[in-house]
């Protein structure tokens, strides 16, 4: 029996990237029963949405972040009744309309609950929108990633992963209390806990935007600290990052962060960015900091 697929995705003011995603996902050769889209945009996205008879479409007048908007999808995703959900965000897109056959394959011959595509930079194929680490190196090198076949436990969470329904029943949904900037990484350390079999394969792909400009090494390519591009997004990940050490415990983390932020920051001269992720940082450490979007202070 052919499994069925639903699309959790979330939108905010893409239109136009979001038409392309739109076009890709019911451009896969495998069928997808049901997208379910959550709009949290500043204007609603309804007029594209409906070019697709196969889009439920969800307007939320409150801005939920990816976390809330990612877990809302996913309960209407779910409560479809498909067997796996598809996860994509606005300005992403499969790479080719073999991308879900392929995880769909990937999955059932390595019995995975989960399985996540390689993330290409857009306009650059043989780039790595987001880093792995291989033999303690950090690379972007799709190529070096490629070698590897299958990598078991490992993954960048949300974007494109294909997860099997009943997982959210046993790990629960991303924490909208992250809004932003971790939310997927707390997904993959639950993942971890609870046993679940996850990897990514890297014969499949998604596009979607780096983060290069992100990666700061301190000491060497074995240490490195990620230092968002703007306020907004600097607090949310520091925030986010204290609250992750706290809440799973991950002591070599702690270590890893103070002594590179620390590091970083003296070593540019930025006093007011080493103060800026100290205040953030300490705040997610205490378990602080939640609340309406309006409430926090970046």
């Amino acid at each position: 029996m052919t499994p069925s697929v639903a699309v959790a995705a979330v939108t905010f003011d893409r239109p136009r990237e979001l038409a392309v995603l739109l076009d890709a996902i019911n451009n896969q050769t495998a069928a997808v029963r049901s997208i379910c889209l959550v709009d949290s945009g500043t204007v609603p996205s309804k007029d594209v949405a409906d070019r697709h008879a196969n889009v439920d479409y969800v307007r939320s007048e409150a801005n939920l972040g990816g976390a809330g908007g990612f877990s809302l999808a996913i309960l209407k995703a779910v409560a479809s009744g498909a067997d796996w959900i598809w996860m994509m965000d606005d300005d992403a897109e499969p790479a080719d309309p073999e991308c879900l056959a392929t995880l769909l394959r990937e999955a059932q011959a390595r019995d995975l609950d989960a399985v996540v595509p390689l993330v290409v930079a857009p306009g650059h194929p043989d780039r790595l929108s987001f880093f792995f680490r291989l033999n303690g190196k950090v690379t972007h090198e799709r190529a070096e990633v490629e070698k590897v076949g299958f990598l078991p436990g490992d993954g960048h969470f949300f974007n494109g992963a294909l997860i099997r329904s009943d997982v959210f029943f046993k790990v629960g949904l991303p924490d909208m209390r992250l809004f932003i900037r971790g939310d997927e990484v707390d997904f993959t350390l639950r993942l971890r806990k609870a046993g679940i079999r996850f990897g990514t394969v890297t014969t499949a792909a998604i596009t979607h935007p780096h983060a290069f400009s992100e990666t700061k090494h301190v000491f060497g390519a074995r240490w490195h600290v990620i230092v968002p591009d703007s306020a907004f997004k600097r607090y949310f990940y520091y925030r986010n990052r204290g609250y992750m050490i706290r809440r799973h415990f991950r002591v070599k983390s702690f270590i890893a962060d103070v002594g590179g932020y620390l590091g970083y920051f003296l070593r540019s001269g930025d006093v007011r960015g080493l103060a800026d992720w100290f205040r953030a940082f300490s705040t997610g450490l205490r378990g602080k900091g939640f609340g309406p979007l309006e409430d926090q202070k970046f």
